[in-house]
């Protein structure tokens, strides 16, 4: 699923800037502060390949990690990917413990109460995944079945609202992939960009339905920052249209995702 989050982790997100706006009436824009730390700093899961992971090194890489130094680098400063847990990422941006979002989030007008955002800076989709063995051709087939969704994504709202089904929730892709293939759970709803380019590097034996129409087959997927801060937005969205332009982000977007994804 197009990286989503709960409504009740943006009504809770809403109230922390409320709280934070309140707290502070003359609002300064955050790229001066970011320019005076010389850092830039963005948050990601962590557990969502090959967009990003962390790897041998305890390292975090991937697409967004390559994207949020590209951006920083455009601004001046350094670029820092910082790893949180998905269903609490907005509250952590507006409490200032990172300047951005650049985590495959979903851009929805929900979330646009509570951040601003730059971009989209590519599109995905939800996709429905079963084991290649699967008899499951569509979603009546996957009634009375168990379905593996990551906690707090919006992928898990749908999944409940559908009902029919038993839901399990998890981390985070590597763990669905794993109770896939493990069989303990019959299908996975996720974003379909990550999860085919997962397939395609490892052959693992994981198939996309084909579903016509689906909800949220197209989204425009977009950077997270709080809100007031028209001189960031304005240079971090510079930074990423000039990346589109020169092929940097095409690079980018090659290696990790193996085609051009904007």
């Amino acid at each position: 699923m197009f990286h989503t989050i709960s409504r009740a982790a943006l009504r809770t997100a809403f109230v922390a800037g409320l709280f934070c706006g309140a707290a502070s009436p003359v609002l300064a824009d955050d790229l001066a502060t970011i320019k005076e730390n010389g850092t830039f700093s963005a948050a990601m899961s962590g557990q969502y390949p090959p967009f990003s992971m962390v790897d041998e090194k305890n390292e975090v890489i991937g697409f967004d990690v390559d994207i949020t130094n590209e951006i920083a680098r455009r601004l001046g400063v350094n670029g820092n990917a910082v790893t949180t847990t998905w269903d609490g990422i907005i509250p952590g941006l507006l409490t200032k413990k990172y300047d951005a979002i650049i985590g495959s989030m979903a851009i929805t007008e929900d979330r646009l109460k509570a951040v601003d955002f730059v971009g989209p800076y590519y599109h995905d989709g939800r996709g429905i995944f079963v084991l290649d063995k699967s008899e499951a051709k569509g979603l009546d087939d996957l009634k009375d079945k168990v379905i593996g969704v990551t906690l707090g994504e919006t992928h898990e709202k749908w999944a409940r609202e559908q009902g029919g089904w038993t839901i399990r929730t998890y981390k985070g892709l590597p763990e669905l992939i794993m109770e896939l293939k493990a069989g303990r759970v019959d299908a996975v709803v996720v974003d379909y960009i990550a999860l085919l380019t997962v397939i395609k590097q490892t052959a693992d034996p994981i198939r996309m339905l084909d579903i016509a129409n689906i909800e949220g087959a197209q989204i425009g997927i977009g950077i997270a920052i709080r809100k007031n801060n028209p001189e960031l937005k304005a240079a971090m969205q510079k930074a990423l249209d000039d990346m589109m332009t020169d092929g940097t982000y095409e690079t980018i977007s090659t290696k990790w995702i193996g085609r051009d994804i904007r």
